[in-house]
């Protein structure tokens, strides 16, 4: 699984620093790089594969999507640790981006890292047809907005220190986090054109998907060691954040999760042993520790 996880790294990472290094320059490309090759495990493009094995994609294609997901996730990361938002001076062991370079830095290069995202996926290295690269900005687009990454980041926000029903706390984490993983599950059915029913069925899956990843990621702040997880620990109960964890406790919230990958499992039972990829990747998310 590390191996995997590694080989998807370092190819995503030699598609962006490629990329990156043929734009004009400007001053905030050192601040965007440093958001954007900060150590991350690119579980997101793991999930994307995962399910492009399925479809038989190719791969390389597959790492250029998973490029312009690593550029949402590193803007989303970049503004969640801002003062006006969660306010972390540390992310995967080192300083934040606005702790390194200012809060008006960090805001304008999550900014470029969101617009780039759009331009990988409507460049000519990514040899689709107009009408699937159409599509995927669409998708990707929702999944980023208000509808997604930061309708659940406000959500997250307005929720703390307040009751919150665990309905409420599922459609935030589904939005902040579940809907890109949803973009990796069904962009390989966009690319393969698939009907508009399988498309649903497979966006539930990366909702799940996604819903785990932030429980495993609510596990770890309660319970977690700050340096093995390279964050600080401990914050969502001192903001009072609304987690699964607050609602039904610890022991119940792992019961959850993993009655959440039984459901993800079972969903993609007619797959056989082309989803074990998958079944590995589920169950890293929910055991990792950072």
């Amino acid at each position: 699984m590390q191996k995997n996880l590694n080989k998807i790294a370092k190819d995503t990472n030699y598609f962006l620093r490629r990329f990156i290094s043929k734009q004009k320059k400007s001053e905030l490309i050192v601040a965007m790089k440093y958001g954007l090759f900060s150590g991350g495990k690119k579980i997101r493009s793991k999930i994307l594969l995962d399910i492009g094995s399925l479809f038989k994609l190719n791969y390389k294609q597959l790492i250029i999507i998973g490029a312009a997901v690593e550029c949402i996730h590193a803007y989303s990361l970049i503004h969640d640790d801002l003062p006006c938002m969660d306010d972390d001076s540390l992310r995967r062991g080192k300083a934040s981006t606005h702790i390194k370079f200012g809060e008006s830095t960090a805001v304008l290069a999550g900014n470029s890292l969101l617009t780039m995202a759009f331009e990988i996926l409507s460049h000519k290295d990514l040899d689709f047809n107009e009408k699937i690269k159409i599509n995927l900005i669409n998708k990707i687009s929702e999944s980023s907005g208000h509808l997604g990454i930061a309708g659940g980041q406000y959500l997250d926000l307005s929720y703390e220190k307040k009751r919150v029903s665990k309905k409420k706390i599922i459609e935030m984490e589904i939005k902040k986090t579940g809907r890109l993983f949803s973009f990796c599950c069904v962009a390989p059915l966009i690319i393969r054109k698939k009907d508009n029913k399988e498309i649903k069925k497979f966006e539930n899956i990366g909702a799940d998907i996604g819903l785990l990843f932030q429980v495993a990621d609510d596990l770890i702040d309660y319970k977690g060691n700050s340096l093995v997880a390279g964050k600080k620990t401990g914050k969502d109960k001192k903001k009072g954040k609304a987690t699964l964890i607050s609602l039904l406790g610890y022991k119940n919230t792992i019961k959850y999760a993993n009655g959440l990958i039984l459901k993800i499992n079972n969903k993609l039972k007619k797959y056989g042993p082309k989803r074990n990829n998958l079944s590995e990747t589920l169950n890293y998310i929910l055991n990792r520790k950072k």
